[in-house]
């Protein structure tokens, strides 16, 4: 009889636990590896290609970033944009989102080079907005930590264009 409870108590304990095991796994959501630490709440596309398609199907402007592990710029970017949450809404609601560690064959995403960090948007009926600039004459597509309301009023201006102008 003794053994009979030991083992029901046994049985219920492991229950409980694999439960509280898979409950716990549920909470953690592991890291997007397609964010790369730019926000994992938002969803990532993988190639321009895709993220053409999926602007073009949904009607969201794309926001192309383009930077570099190794970048200290590129690097404070990240963290900067990582802690403000009106960035991560909009990402997250109304952008379908690249973030790029290569260029791409779409010359127009580097009208004045190839440099890191560069942020651009194009419209879906895919037009890089060229029009849609930082606050920097010799790198009109680059943004600091300190430019996040400048980087907030050009998310806000490329969907304030689709609807002005699709």
């Amino acid at each position: 009889m003794i053994l009979h409870l030991t083992l029901k108590l046994c049985l219920l304990l492991i229950t409980v636990s694999s439960n509280l095991a898979i409950a716990i796994k549920k909470e953690k959501r592991p890291p997007q590896t397609l964010s790369r630490g730019w926000g994992d709440d938002i969803t990532w596309v993988q190639t321009y290609e895709e993220g053409l398609f999926l602007a073009q199907k949904s009607k969201k402007p794309l926001m192309v970033i383009h930077h570099l592990e190794d970048c200290q710029y590129c690097q404070a970017l990240k963290k900067a944009f990582v802690q403000n949450d009106e960035i991560q809404e909009m990402a997250q609601n109304n952008f379908i989102m690249l973030n790029l560690m290569h260029e791409t064959t779409d010359k127009n995403l580097s009208p004045d080079g190839q440099y890191v960090p560069r942020i651009m948007f194009v419209d879906p009926s895919l037009t890089v907005r060229a029009d849609i600039t930082g606050r920097y004459s010799n790198r009109l597509y680059t943004y600091e930590p300190q430019d996040l309301p400048v980087l907030i009023e050009n998310m806000k201006k490329a969907l304030r264009l689709i609807q002005s102008e699709l």
